[in-house]
């Protein structure tokens, strides 16, 4: 049995865009039942009040990938913006999913294609656009 899921925290801005992409043609080939289901059981605040430590759109994160011990940053995109860099992650890509809502410190076992499976741990948050004071235009 794997153990519980850490709490999310998302900004309501972030959801409704989310929400919006789901409903898309862009989604409609994915498996985004994770996703939902993560969209599903966050706390929602308004982006002025995320604490800088939480992952949220736009935010490039450094984390570890506990299966393998590989380290990586990555910014955390809508599809539109993923331009194949390998600094950048779709939200709907599985590890874009995984660490949407994440606080720094939470680890996450995530499903993967193929049946496999992911830890991931989020060691630190280099940009986060609410903590900058950009909130979403």
């Amino acid at each position: 049995m794997s153990e519980p899921k850490p709490p999310l925290l998302m900004s309501r801005l972030d959801v409704e865009r989310i929400e919006s992409l789901l409903e898309s043609p862009a989604a409609q080939n994915i498996d985004t039942a994770a996703l939902e289901a993560e969209l599903e059981r966050a706390t929602i605040v308004e982006p002025a009040q995320m604490p800088p430590d939480v992952i949220t759109m736009n935010s490039t994160a450094r984390f570890l990938d506990e299966t393998s011990g590989e380290e990586r940053e990555l910014t955390l995109v809508f599809p539109r913006d993923a331009d194949g860099s390998a600094e950048k992650v779709s939200i709907l890509a599985p590890v874009g999913s995984a660490l949407l809502g994440l606080h720094v410190g939470d680890s996450i076992e995530w499903p993967l294609p193929g049946g496999r499976t992911i830890r991931l741990r989020v060691l630190s948050i280099r940009y986060q656009p609410e903590a900058a004071g950009e909130l979403h235009r």
